[in-house]
């Protein structure tokens, strides 16, 4: 759970995708050790290749989220990985659109619609 302020990162699998739950805040202020980019990393080097970023429970990011997940995204294409986002809430979702970061992240409505897109794609080496 989200704890005043704070920002909970938490981490499940579903198949051989890893999702991260975003829950809170995510800025430079709210967000704990290890980082989003840093779980990430963590993950792409135990030879998990399939990333799904889940904001459904997001309230507010900043610049410092945008590039955790932009280094995310970079750490898990460089490995022949794939990166996808989904459940931003409609203030989020707008800002990704404003800044047209809605043209780099391939970004699914929720987690379901999210997973049934992995299955519709190859899967990383």
């Amino acid at each position: 759970m989200n704890v005043a302020g704070r920002t909970a990162v938490t981490r499940r699998i579903s198949g051989d995708i890893m999702i991260f739950d975003i829950e809170g805040e995510y800025s430079r202020l709210t967000a704990s050790a290890p980082n989003l980019s840093e779980l990430i990393k963590a993950q792409l080097n135990a030879g998990r290749r399939q990333v799904l970023v889940n904001y459904e429970k997001a309230g507010f990011i900043d610049s410092f989220a945008i590039g955790e997940l932009i280094t995310g995204f970079t750490s898990t294409q460089n490995l022949g990985g794939t990166f996808k986002i989904c459940g931003l809430p409609a203030k989020i979702e707008v800002l990704f659109k404003i800044t047209m970061l809605d043209k780099i992240f391939e970004i699914h409505p929720n987690e379901r619609a999210a997973i049934e897109s992995f299955a519709a794609r190859p899967k990383p080496r």
